[in-house]
């Protein structure tokens, strides 16, 4: 152990402390005996309610009918506006698609107008071309003689060709592009369907389910106020008949 130096206590300030704390306590238990509660006095009266057990069943059946017919018309209010909400997005979806059949209907027009301007002008230079080449082909003899086609017709023949070959490529497209926009369609009819019939299944559960939760709720209430009501009434006598 090693040095140390031994405080002594001081006496007189020891004393007063414990002075002071024995007046503190003597003040405390002096305002409890002072300020100590008196006794409870009540008026009697008659607790329970005073309303009779057909008309707290009544109350409550009304209740629970109530608030079945709140959730039914919320249930019925969210399935309206879900159902409002799917149908104006197939409306948007039905105007896009119809905005670009129209603009392809457009396009189409657009492009068949003008496969008929080319095909008058080529008709009509061809038109004013042809006597031209029927008199200088012609011979000076009087017999009939039948002039191969020049390189001129034969070119003729190719360019009409290859534009109905495009004309009908194009209406190829088309007729896909149609077909691909019916067999979307009806994708989406039947998708739409599908939806419809999920969400009768989907209410028609939640229906039963709330349909068996009130019948419980209720055959627990009807219980409870049953035993409510046996423990209530006085204790029965059992006499047994006497029969000779």
């Amino acid at each position: 152990v090693g040095p140390y130096v031994l405080v002594t206590p001081n006496e007189a300030r020891r004393k007063q402390l414990k002075q002071i704390a024995k007046k503190e306590l003597d003040d405390l238990e002096q305002w409890k005996k002072e300020h100590k509660p008196g006794p409870i006095t009540l008026v009697p009266q008659r607790l329970g309610g005073n309303k009779s057990e057909a008309q707290v069943r009544q109350n409550q059946q009304m209740i629970l009918m109530q608030s079945k017919h709140q959730k039914k018309h919320k249930r019925e209010e969210y399935v309206k506006a879900k159902k409002a909400a799917e149908e104006d997005e197939i409306l948007k979806k039905k105007a896009i698609q119809r905005e670009k059949a129209e603009r392809l209907e457009v396009k189409k027009r657009q492009e068949e107008m003008q496969r008929r301007e080319m095909l008058l002008e080529d008709q009509k230079y061809k038109t004013d071309e042809l006597p031209n080449r029927l008199d200088v082909g012609l011979p000076k003899s009087d017999s009939c003689q039948i002039a191969n086609p020049g390189p001129e017709s034969t070119a003729w023949k190719r360019s009409y060709a290859y534009k109905q070959t495009l004309g009908e490529d194009e209406n190829r497209r088309l007729e896909e592009m149609k077909q691909e926009k019916r067999r979307k369609a009806e994708l989406m009819k039947f998708k739409q369907k599908q939806e419809d019939e999920t969400r009768t299944r989907a209410l028609k559960n939640e229906q039963r389910s709330h349909y068996s939760l009130f019948y419980c709720t209720l055959r627990v209430n009807n219980a409870f106020l049953d035993r409510l009501q046996n423990k209530t009434q006085p204790n029965s006598i059992y006499h047994p008949e006497y029969t000779g």
